[in-house]
């Protein structure tokens, strides 16, 4: 998991105090980091009529009003594309009960209104452990002063027992297979053939590679497939255009229920050190033993 540097805050004894410490692993975040691979790894750059230019990478599910007010990137004035041009959409999403990814069992979450499955993160609270060290130390300088007249020492050199740990869970993973469509169009063979190379070449001689987004990591496989979709062996008077679809298989995993998730995402536990039950003095007939007074407590 990631720790998102510009979400969080730390007391001045460093401990965390908020819970957005772990950026969230979404759809919408796989979808980001699906097109900035598109966009940015692979970055596909053509030949065209004004030079060697970078093809536009869109978004097939943007919204309407977006598309009317940027058609000049998209459209010419007759309305036809402004090839060759990218296009990236979601096709499908599965949740295969088989991919379990790194957890082989279902982890339910802690019986209480906080939740949280996995712990991912533990650290020492300094503030709350220091305090213990030192009020055991002085409970033992003073039995030190009274008994044998030494000097009341407060931070006495022990081996400490009592270590309070910040423990912080999330929900459990699941696990979903996304598949993802990417469009070339051109206008030219070349500019197919110059568009299409780095995604075979890209990987290598595998078809494996990883999508990274806010410190998380996405296994992503290409499909040996490129399917062609020409219309120029038809020779009729629909405009020329070369087509050639990359499907892509994500396997993404999501951690809670977003902006509908009534717990909250990150829980941040204290474990217990000690244990005290108070004693009824009065029951029993105890003697006071930090007062002058003589006598029990009825009195």
């Amino acid at each position: 998991m990631a720790i998102d540097k510009d979400k969080y805050t730390i007391d001045k004894d460093g401990n965390i105090v908020s819970e957005t410490i772990i950026a969230p692993s979404t759809l919408e975040n796989i979808d980001q980091a699906m097109y900035e691979w598109v966009n940015n790894t692979v970055d596909i750059f053509c030949t065209t009529n004004k030079g060697w230019k970078k093809s536009p990478v869109i978004w097939m599910s943007a919204e309407r009003s977006h598309q009317i007010k940027n058609r000049k990137e998209l459209r010419d004035d007759n309305g036809s594309l402004i090839l060759p041009i990218i296009s990236l959409s979601r096709a499908s999403m599965t949740k295969d009960p088989s991919n379990k990814g790194i957890f082989q069992a279902h982890i339910p979450p802690n019986i209480d209104e906080r939740g949280g499955s996995i712990v991912v993160n533990r650290r020492i609270n300094q503030d709350k452990t220091a305090n213990f060290a030192n009020a055991d130390a002085k409970r033992r300088g003073k039995f030190a002063s009274t008994n044998t007249g030494a000097r009341d020492q407060v931070n006495f050199a022990k081996k400490n027992e009592k270590v309070v740990y910040q423990s912080m869970s999330i929900p459990m993973p699941v696990y979903v297979d996304i598949s993802y469509e990417i469009t070339l169009r051109t206008e030219y063979q070349q500019q197919m053939n110059e568009m299409i190379t780095p995604f075979i070449t890209k990987t290598g001689g595998i078809n494996y590679f990883l999508l990274e987004k806010d410190g998380h990591r996405y296994e992503s496989f290409i499909e040996q497939d490129f399917a062609q979709n020409n219309n120029v062996s038809t020779l009729q008077v629909d405009e020329r255009m070369y087509q050639t679809t990359v499907k892509v298989k994500v396997l993404g995993y999501l951690i809670g229920e977003g902006k509908n998730q009534a717990q909250p995402k990150v829980v941040i536990r204290e474990n217990a050190v000690e244990v005290k039950l108070p004693r009824e003095r009065v029951i029993y007939g105890d003697i006071p033993e930090h007062t002058d007074k003589s006598g029990f407590y009825r009195d």
